[in-house]
């Protein structure tokens, strides 16, 4: 059989098929249907390209479809005199995986199985956590030495972004749980005619309690989301594998301001949260008890003392540490595709969350113990 761009010869029973002149996608794609059908019906043992001037996609297509049909017969394709292009080409796309069916059922693993992969996975992410929390302690103590390096710049943004701009929000959500504590301990101290006291339970819930979890969960979810948005699209973009590259520590430079900033905002925002919500306490007093400010300002004084307000403080300084570590931590950790920044920011938050939930509670028992 012969043909302008092609021929296939036999020699004592070995076919051999010969191309030839141009094979781009510009050409008619009738040759290639042609050879396909001949191999079909006569299978050739190689396939020589010497006589090849010009070729793209078009060529490699066709030997890729070669090789394959000759593959499902149990066969070989011997390829020849190709330009070296070509054969790096055809070599590289049969490395490439063969995509599994999307129809294919997932084989249904047992509920003892989901469980110790389950396992294994916790287990993994709470060393992560710890090595993690030890590296951030080695970069404090690099700082102290003074061999910590990153920008002061960065760390005058980052502490705007989390200390002015973080406002408004903290402001909405103080002045809105003082007046929810207001009203739910108006309606039950109103029936002992003890309304004075609901200046006691603001004040004490407020500085031990509700302003720095509230502060906290704020933060972890506008904060701790954006630390770790921003250290994931960092990771897509190679940019800590540069830093690495050019010695400089990405724990000093990225997470140490961080770090740095959220311990010193917390205590502050959580102390301007427990005055907010006092506020907003003593704004329903005074609307709908009747109570002067006077009398609510006096029994908030006689109500707070300093170990109220030194333990919220403590548990603000805390939570700071917690919501920058896990941030950042999601954020390095983060894979090198869009939804991996996201799943980062995600697990940021919930971890975040969880975190200071948990802590709040641990200090709840132990104060309770301790009678404070």
């Amino acid at each position: 059989m012969n043909g302008e761009r092609f021929e296939i010869t036999e020699h004592q029973g070995a076919r051999e098929l010969l191309l030839a002149g141009d094979w781009t996608i510009h050409q008619e794609l009738e040759t290639s249907d042609q050879i396909i059908q001949a191999y079909q019906q006569m299978a050739f043992h190689k396939v020589t390209g010497a006589a090849v001037e010009q070729w793209d996609s078009a060529l490699i297509s066709l030997l890729l479809r070669l090789k394959q049909l000759a593959s499902q017969q149990g066969a070989t394709l011997e390829l020849g005199a190709f330009p070296e292009g070509v054969m790096q080409l055809v070599a590289l796309a049969g490395k490439v995986p063969e995509r599994q069916g999307t129809n294919k059922q997932k084989a249904k693993s047992s509920l003892l199985s989901n469980i110790g992969d389950k396992a294994i996975t916790d287990y993994r992410e709470a060393l992560n956590f710890f090595f993690f929390l030890g590296e951030s302690v080695k970069s404090v103590l690099r700082l102290f030495r003074g061999k910590a390096r990153f920008r002061g710049r960065d760390l005058r943004e980052i502490l705007s972004d989390t200390g002015p701009e973080a406002l408004p929000i903290v402001t909405l959500i103080s002045v809105l749980v003082g007046i929810i504590l207001a009203f739910v301990g108006a309606v039950q101290l109103r029936q002992f005619g003890a309304e004075i006291y609901v200046a006691d339970l603001v004040s004490i819930a407020m500085v031990r309690e509700m302003g720095c979890m509230m502060t906290g969960i704020i933060m972890a979810g506008r904060t701790g989301a954006a630390f770790a948005a921003r250290i994931g699209t960092m990771q897509v973009n190679e940019e800590i594998d540069a830093f690495k590259t050019l010695g400089i520590s990405p724990m000093d430079f990225l997470v140490l301001p961080r770090i740095l900033a959220l311990v010193i905002m917390m205590p502050l925002l959580s102390l301007y949260a427990d005055v907010l919500g006092i506020l907003g306490g003593a704004a329903i007093s005074i609307g709908a008890m009747g109570l002067s400010f006077t009398e609510y300002w006096n029994q908030t004084l006689n109500a707070v003392d300093m170990i109220d307000i030194s333990l919220g403080l403590i548990k603000a300084f805390i939570f700071g540490i917690v919501i920058a570590i896990t941030g950042c931590m999601n954020g390095i950790m983060s894979g090198r595709s869009a939804s991996a920044v996201g799943d980062a920011a995600t697990s940021a938050v919930v971890a975040g969350v969880v975190f200071i939930i948990v802590i709040d509670g641990l200090f709840a028992i132990v104060t309770s113990l301790l009678g404070i």
